[in-house]
Protein backbone atom coordinates (compact mmCIF):
# COMPACT_ATOMS: atom_id res chain seq x y z
CA UNK A 1 0.00 0.00 0.00
CA UNK A 2 1.33 3.37 -0.82
CA UNK A 3 -0.06 5.00 2.44
CA UNK A 4 2.26 4.51 5.19
CA UNK A 5 1.08 5.36 9.07
CA UNK A 6 3.50 6.64 10.74
CA UNK A 7 1.34 7.17 14.41
CA UNK A 8 3.08 4.33 16.01
CA UNK A 9 6.14 6.83 15.42
CA UNK A 10 4.58 10.04 16.66
CA UNK A 11 3.51 8.29 19.97
CA UNK A 12 6.70 7.57 20.44
CA UNK A 13 8.32 11.00 19.98
CA UNK A 14 5.31 12.69 22.10
CA UNK A 15 5.37 9.57 24.74
CA UNK A 16 2.14 9.02 24.75
CA UNK A 17 0.29 5.46 24.94
CA UNK A 18 -1.82 3.78 22.20
CA UNK A 19 -4.25 2.75 24.99
CA UNK A 20 -4.60 6.75 26.34
CA UNK A 21 -4.77 7.92 22.88
CA UNK A 22 -7.90 5.87 22.15
CA UNK A 23 -9.36 6.79 25.84
CA UNK A 24 -9.19 10.55 24.91
CA UNK A 25 -10.40 10.36 20.92
CA UNK A 26 -13.29 8.16 21.73
CA UNK A 27 -12.03 5.30 19.82
CA UNK A 28 -11.15 1.52 20.78
CA UNK A 29 -7.26 0.43 21.35
CA UNK A 30 -8.57 -2.55 19.08
CA UNK A 31 -9.48 -0.06 16.23
CA UNK A 32 -6.61 2.35 16.75
CA UNK A 33 -4.33 -0.91 16.69
CA UNK A 34 -5.75 -1.62 13.04
CA UNK A 35 -5.17 2.03 12.25
CA UNK A 36 -1.53 1.79 13.45
CA UNK A 37 -0.70 -1.16 11.27
CA UNK A 38 -2.27 0.32 8.28
CA UNK A 39 -5.31 -2.36 7.79
CA UNK A 40 -8.05 0.25 8.14
CA UNK A 41 -9.11 1.18 4.11
CA UNK A 42 -9.70 5.08 5.34
CA UNK A 43 -10.23 7.37 8.63
CA UNK A 44 -12.71 9.73 9.44
CA UNK A 45 -11.28 13.21 9.40
CA UNK A 46 -13.20 13.56 13.13
CA UNK A 47 -11.00 10.92 13.63
CA UNK A 48 -7.80 12.37 12.07
CA UNK A 49 -8.27 15.89 13.67
CA UNK A 50 -8.79 14.51 17.27
CA UNK A 51 -5.38 12.15 17.01
CA UNK A 52 -3.24 15.48 15.47
CA UNK A 53 -4.93 17.78 18.39
CA UNK A 54 -3.79 15.48 21.23
CA UNK A 55 -0.53 14.66 19.89
CA UNK A 56 0.19 18.68 18.72
CA UNK A 57 0.80 17.28 14.90
CA UNK A 58 -0.32 17.90 11.36
CA UNK A 59 -1.57 15.14 9.46
CA UNK A 60 0.99 15.09 7.40
CA UNK A 61 3.26 13.52 10.65
CA UNK A 62 1.18 10.71 10.69
CA UNK A 63 0.28 9.68 7.20
CA UNK A 64 3.35 9.36 4.23
CA UNK A 65 2.93 8.48 0.49
CA UNK A 66 5.20 5.94 -1.20
CA UNK A 67 4.56 5.06 -4.89
CA UNK A 68 4.86 2.00 -5.31
CA UNK A 69 7.25 0.01 -7.47
CA UNK A 70 6.30 -0.87 -11.00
Amino acid sequence: MPIIVNLDIMLAKRKVKSKDLAEQIGITEANLSLLKSGKVKGVRFATLEAICHYLDCQPGDLLEYLPEEE
